[in-house]
């Protein structure tokens, strides 16, 4: 598993986030940073009418500290690879706040 800090990729606004999401998990966490940049989130919500989608919003938007509207999945709605943009953060400071996340 690796847990050492990894560079996200930067937008011009904020940003971009490569995330696979675990759904029907027993909790809502990030597992892992994997060597292609790519952030594994395990979620507690089934993937069913949005549920999943909006879960994990919920989630990155407590981790990251920003509000829910800054958060937005831009490609990969029905699959479990996402991308998702933060707006208003820039890519070093999202690394931060995973990589802290993923080290308590």
């Amino acid at each position: 598993m690796a847990k050492s800090a990894r560079k996200l990729s930067g937008g011009k606004r904020g940003a971009a986030l490569a995330i696979r999401v675990t759904p029907r998990a027993r909790r809502d966490e990030i597992v892992e940073v994997l060597e292609d940049q790519t952030v594994k989130i395990r979620l507690t919500a089934a993937p069913v009418e949005g549920k999943a989608n909006q879960a994990l919003i919920e989630f990155l938007a407590k981790v990251l500290g920003v509000p829910a509207s800054k958060i937005e999945i831009v490609a990969g709605q029905t699959g479990r690879d996402k991308l998702v943009s933060v707006l208003d953060m820039d890519s070093d400071q999202a690394q931060a706040l995973i990589v802290k996340q993923l080290k308590s």
